[in-house]
């Protein structure tokens, strides 16, 4: 009787709770990804136009490349996302297919196999199999989906939600730089520009960081070091093409 009671509440817990806890894992997932993509607009673009800027004081050729680097970055962010995604999705419906296909073909070694899983997970081998006798009379494809595969065949990532993500992101963290380095006089550009692209990495690190569970301090650090030496690099680069005349 006690393996029961504890093995009913242990099937319900795992079947209905389970997508639940996949959703929320996916979109801080997305989430974690859309702040690391806004982490890259930032850096690229940064880098890009204060290398720029430190050649020519000409507006247009700041905003040219500017918009350049932007588009270009988002739109490489977004097909490496798209193909990334496209070809998890792919793997994803071959390990559903084969799955289904051997339901189809052997359901009582199916049966017995997620009745392993669910020995494997603490319980007794009799409610391990009333269990799993449950879950495949109401949704054999799904259960084994879930607890084999760790997949909910219904919430498969879209390519294409990735790719938009992927593209805004990028284009959010490169506008910040783009505009720091247009709006104020000549003269205050570059030092706005590296405060402004300073802040914003700290804040994404941090967000990172708190999404990972991990050091904020260090991720920050990290993060403000990276862009630094980037818009470092890229200021020398610039000042020596513009002295140079190149």
């Amino acid at each position: 009787m006690d393996d029961t009671n504890v093995g009913a509440p242990e099937s319900g817990a795992s079947h209905p709770h389970e997508p639940h806890a996949e959703g929320l894992a996916s979109r801080l997932n997305w989430l974690r990804a859309g702040v690391l993509g806004a982490n890259d607009g930032i850096v690229s673009t940064a880098g890009l136009v204060v290398g720029v800027a430190a050649a020519t004081t000409e507006s247009s050729a700041i905003l040219t490349a500017g918009i350049a680097g932007l588009t270009a970055g988002a739109i490489s962010m977004a097909v490496g996302e798209y193909v990334s995604v496209s070809t998890q999705r792919d793997s994803e419906r071959a390990l559903l297919a084969k799955e289904r296909r051997e339901l189809a073909e052997e359901p009582e070694y199916e049966l017995a196999e997620l009745t392993q899983i669910y020995e494997g997970k603490g319980l007794s081998a009799e409610t391990a199999r009333k269990v799993a006798e449950e879950l495949t009379a109401h949704d054999a494809f799904q259960a084994h989906a879930e607890v084999e595969l760790g997949l909910d065949p219904g919430e498969l990532t879209n390519p294409w939600h990735a790719a938009l993500s992927s593209a805004v992101s990028f284009t959010v963290g490169a506008l910040l730089p783009l505009l720091a380095i247009l709006l104020p006089p000549t003269s205050w550009r570059i030092p706005v520009t590296f405060a402004a692209v300073l802040v914003a990495l700290a804040l994404t690190g941090s967000v990172s960081a708190r999404l990972g569970g991990g050091n904020a301090a260090r991720a920050v650090l990290r993060v403000v070091i990276g862009g630094a030496l980037a818009m470092a690099v890229t200021y020398g680069i610039g000042q020596i093409a513009g002295v140079s005349g190149l």
